[in-house]
C-alpha cells in the first residue's frame, strides 16, 4: 500500500496521499504500488492539447477532473467528435497503438495523471493488475455499445429515456456536466433535449430536480419508448 508519494508537474513536485486519491477515484485503486510511484500530475487549461493525431503514445492519462474532447478531421476538414471524458482513462487504444489515433483537447480547465507508457504494459505482465485492466476494459466496451444503440435510435425522447436506463441507476442520473454537453453526447440539439424534457416532465415519464434527473416507471400496460 502505497501511502504519501510525489507527483512531479510543470517543473514542481506535489506530495499527494495515494490513498486519499484512490478514496476519491476508485478506478485508481488498481494501480500496482510501483506504477503508482512513477505518475506525474499536471493540470491543463481549457483549450490545451493533451496529445495529437499521428504522435506517438508516450503516457497512459488519467482525467481526474475537467472535460476532454477526442476528435478527428474529417474528410472535408470539419471536426468529428468521437468522445467526451470527464473522468477515467483517456484513449485505452493507445496502449499497444504505434500512434494517437485521434486529438485531444481540454474542454476546460483540469487535472491529469499520466502513468510512463513502457511501465504500465510491463504491470500488466503481472496478477492482479492485468485482470483488473481487462475488467475495466470490459465495462468500457459495454458503456461504448450502449452509446452507439442510443445513437441509432429515432427521436430524442426516445435517447433520453434510454439514457436513463442504460447510465443510471435505478433510472436516476445526476448531470455533471451541462445539459448543452449532454445534448452533444445525445447526438441531438440543445434546442430538442430542452423541449423534450419539458415534455417528458409533463407527461409523467420523468423527473427533474436540478440536476437530478429520475425515470418514473411505466405502469403495467401502458405503452413505452
Amino acid at each position: 500500500m502505497i501511502g504519501i508519494i510525489c507527483f512531479s508537474g510543470r517543473g514542481m513536485e506535489m506530495r499527494t496521499d495515494w490513498r486519499e486519491l484512490t478514496r476519491q477515484h476508485r478506478t485508481l485503486a488498481i494501480i500496482p504500488g510501483e506504477l503508482a510511484a512513477l505518475a506525474r500530475r499536471r493540470k491543463f487549461q481549457r483549450g490545451e492539447q493533451l496529445f495529437r493525431m499521428g504522435a506517438e503514445p508516450r503516457d497512459m492519462l488519467f482525467l481526474l477532473r475537467g472535460e476532454v474532447r477526442l476528435t478527428r478531421l474529417s474528410p472535408d476538414g470539419g471536426e468529428l467528435l468521437l468522445q467526451r471524458v470527464r473522468h477515467g482513462f483517456i484513449a485505452e487504444a493507445s496502449l499497444y497503438a504505434r500512434n494517437y489515433h485521434c486529438n485531444a483537447i481540454a474542454a476546460g480547465d483540469g487535472e491529469s495523471i499520466a502513468f510512463p507508457r513502457g511501465a504500465f504494459r510491463t504491470a500488466l505482465d503481472a496478477e492482479p493488475f492485468r485482470t483488473r485492466w481487462l475488467s475495466l476494459l470490459s465495462d468500457e466496451i459495454r458503456t461504448l455499445r450502449a452509446r452507439c444503440e442510443r445513437l441509432a435510435l429515432n427521436g430524442t425522447a426516445a435517447r433520453i429515456l434510454h439514457y436513463l436506463r442504460s447510465e443510471g441507476v435505478d433510472g436516476v442520473v445526476h448531470l455533471s456536466h451541462s445539459r448543452k454537453s449532454w445534448a452533444a453526447e445525445l447526438g441531438v440539439s440543445h434546442e430538442s433535449l430542452y423541449r423534450t424534457l419539458a415534455s417528458l416532465r409533463r407527461s409523467g415519464r420523468i423527473r427533474i430536480d436540478g440536476n437530478r434527473i429520475a425515470l418514473i416507471p411505466v405502469e403495467a400496460g401502458q405503452r413505452t419508448l
